[in-house]
């Protein structure tokens, strides 16, 4: 008996099954993400600086009529600023290659060391809001999710609008008022006790996250003080993120929760609290994961605000000292910066987002 031979597809001219085909597949959707990065920043940089240069040059904007006009037109020239804006902004670019951003114009301090030494402060805030956002956010969600239209799901739906259009800097007043003004509980302002940024800022090559670098030194109360003084910021910038990550947990488990295999384990006899909590929870998280690299931008620019609230003195409670100073340099360096931030952690969401779901990746 004459066995039958099958003829591959690619022999009769058909495309190769898409297990098959080569090229394609997680290799080629993470390379092709990495390389947006680079136009995603080169057209942020190119805006920053040219609505920057609207205004005209950096110099004149900070230091016009408080320096006579020959002293303004030649650290003008010394600067290069007097160039066309075309050299100027290609002459930006190889520098930003290079790391130097140049120096701030009100203090005269390179900008890079600017950037590392408020950077890590605005770090540790943007940590410890996002842990607020999703300690409170996704277990409310389920909360509200399980118990749908229901007391507990309304009241987790207002609470999630309110938190979210509440403004940060209003919402930060209202737990200094209520915390640190009524109560007593926690500090008003800043990131840490006056002995504490001694102590810390006195060690051998600091992180400049306080936490970190009070747990590496085993000052156990240096770390407290500084938890307890980032409890506030933290809430007030986190919250506004929980209520977004709360509406979402709670509308993709509702959309889970009525899956075919969802139904099958409810006939089974599974109970609802492991069909939300098992079942339904890991491919409620696939959006949520999508959005937080939105959200990280907004934690960005909330920081602003948050830091100025607090006293934070972070990357945002400089940018509003760099406005108000019109120093569009150091403006201009800290903008770059977010932007960088925000197109990298956009990459490392759509990595986490493939690795989870394959359907990402094509």
């Amino acid at each position: 008996m004459t066995a039958l031979t099958e003829t591959p597809p690619e022999a009769a001219g058909l495309p190769a099954p898409a297990a098959k085909r080569k090229g394609g597949g997680l290799a080629t959707y993470l390379i092709i993400r990495f390389l947006l990065i680079f136009p995603t920043i080169l057209i942020l940089v190119t805006m920053v600086f040219f609505l920057m240069r609207i205004t005209g040059d950096p110099i004149t904007a900070a230091l016009g009529g408080r320096l006579p006009a020959d002293q303004l037109a030649q650290r003008i020239h010394e600067a290069g600023y007097d160039r066309p804006i075309l050299v100027q902004y290609f002459e930006y670019l190889g520098q930003i290659f290079t790391g130097n951003f140049g120096r701030t114009i009100s203090d005269n301090r390179a900008v890079t060391e600017m950037l590392a030494t408020f950077g890590s402060a605005t770090l540790e805030l943007a940590v410890n809001a996002v842990v607020v956002a999703l300690v409170v956010g996704i277990p409310l969600g389920m909360l509200a999710a399980h118990r749908r239209d229901k007391t507990p799901d309304a009241v987790l739906r207002i609470f999630a609008i309110l938190s979210y259009a509440t403004p940060v800097f209003f919402a930060g007043l209202l737990l200094k008022l209520v915390f640190s003004v009524w109560l007593g509980w926690l500090p008003v302002a800043g990131r840490a006790s006056t002995s504490t940024e001694i102590a810390l800022t006195s060690l051998a090559s600091p992180t400049g996250i306080y936490w970190l670098d009070a747990l590496r030194s085993g000052n156990l109360a240096a770390f407290w003080d500084v938890e307890s003084h980032a409890i506030l910021p933290a809430l007030a910038l986190g919250l506004l993120t929980a209520g977004v990550f709360l509406r979402l947990v709670r509308t993709n488990l509702i959309g889970t929760l009525g899956r075919d295999y969802v139904e099958a384990g409810r006939s089974r006899g599974v109970s609802e609290f492991r069909l939300v909590t098992r079942h339904a929870y890991k491919p409620a998280l696939i959006p949520i994961i999508t959005v937080m690299g939105l959200q990280i931008a907004l934690l960005l620019g909330g920081a602003v605000l948050t830091e100025t609230t607090f006293e934070w003195k972070g990357l945002g409670f400089q940018l509003a000292q760099y406005l108000t100073a019109r120093d569009f340099v150091a403006v201009q360096g800290i903008v770059v910066l977010l932007a960088v931030i925000v197109a990298v952690t956009n990459f490392i969401v759509d990595v986490v987002a493939a690795l989870i779901d394959p359907r990402v990746r094509y």
